[in-house]
């Protein structure tokens, strides 16, 4: 099978972008694959290290404060496509496959001009703009919310759930002694997405020497370009900082509870493992998108949201204590985040896709 994948901008694309390429390559022992991403977002980066054949086009998200600024955008769209097609057509895929970001209108709406089957998947619980427009042009919609289900056309839109959970499902449980925790001591982890953010951050630093007397352990994962601010902060000796985690699916197996973000990849990742967790959606984001995502778990009773601009020691460590301290909570928010949780997401997708390619093949 050949196939192109496409997806960019942050780890809430290319996380299950890469989680469907794992199933592919596990099933498909003749797979080759090309994934096109931008030249210079992450996955221009993450891929490239990963092995997998990469190329990157120039492309540009609209401008929702500038309109003017998007008649180059409108520009670069035209020409992106050009590229895609020149691509697509070297490569010969049997099907085209876009996970989000805005690289994926381009390469999806070429291979439909060019009559090569195609699927999209999206994550949150809005649907993007890229994927409204796209739905008309693709065989199938894979979508990560039930609700989602109403904003594409019923007949060719699946509930899948996120691929990215059933990676986590089958990733090995890491060792807590690695990190320099404790294996019987309860343990809290507080992340706010792959890069972090500076206004969580911010508080974070304000308040960490609140954690002191708790009976509990934090792993805090500041992202990269925040880690040098803690150099010099009075650190407790139950709170390990860390700019990033490789195995960060491994060690989430590990947590009792996490503070998070709440990106589609982070809410697949949090109902797969039936995870208790206190949600802190970025208010930066498009439609305000991680509220209505957190929303859809707080309604089900499995998580707690706190709002960026009410973070602060005096509202999370009441909150943290309430979870942890409260047995029935606990195991209730458990229960309703199983309940949210589909792990063969990624075998969905595939079992799709094979389906796709056999009947194009004929």
């Amino acid at each position: 099978m050949r196939v192109v994948i496409t997806a960019g901008g942050t780890g809430g694309h290319i996380f299950p972008a890469l989680a469907i390429y794992h199933q592919l390559k596990k099933n498909e022992p003749n797979l080759e694959v090309l994934y096109i991403g931008t030249k210079d977002r992450m996955e221009s980066t993450l891929i490239p290290e990963q092995n997998i054949p990469y190329k990157g086009i120039e492309m540009k998200g609209l401008n929702r404060k500038n309109l003017f600024a998007n008649f180059k955008v409108l520009s670069i769209f035209r020409k992106a496509i050009q590229t895609a097609k020149e691509e697509l057509i070297k490569f010969q895929p049997d099907i085209v496959i876009g996970v989000g970001g805005y690289i994926t209108a381009p390469v999806i709406y070429a291979s439909h001009k060019l009559g090569i089957p195609c699927v999209i998947h999206e994550q949150n619980s809005i649907a993007g703009l890229s994927n409204r427009f796209l739905s008309r042009y693709v065989d199938k919609i894979f979508v990560s919310f039930e609700e989602n289900v109403k904003d594409f056309p019923k007949d060719k839109t699946i509930y899948t759930g996120n691929p990215r959970s059933e990676e986590v499902t089958h990733e090995k449980k890491a060792s807590k002694a690695a990190y320099g925790l404790s294996v019987s001591r309860k343990l809290v982890i507080i992340v706010m997405g792959s890069l972090g953010s500076m206004t969580v951050n911010e508080r974070l630093k304000e308040m960490i020497s609140s954690f002191q007397d708790k009976d509990y352990e934090v792993l805090l994962v500041t992202g990269k370009e925040y880690y040098h601010d803690y150099q010099n902060l009075s650190i407790p000796k139950n709170v390990k900082v860390t700019p990033f985690v490789n195995e960060f699916l491994g060690i989430l197996k590990c947590a009792d509870l996490i503070v998070s973000r709440a990106g589609a990849s982070s809410i697949s990742e949090i109902t797969a493992l039936a995870l208790p967790s206190i949600l802190v959606p970025s208010p930066y984001v498009t439609h305000n998108h991680q509220m209505k995502n957190a929303l859809a778990l707080k309604e089900k009773g499995a998580c707690e949201i706190l709002k960026e601009e009410d973070f602060s020691g005096e509202n999370l460590l009441p909150m943290i204590d309430s979870i942890l301290n409260q047995p029935k909570k606990y195991q209730e928010m458990k229960r309703k985040a199983k309940e949210m949780g589909v792990t063969d997401s990624a075998t969905q997708i595939y079992k799709e896709i094979k389906k796709i390619v056999k009947e194009n093949a004929k």
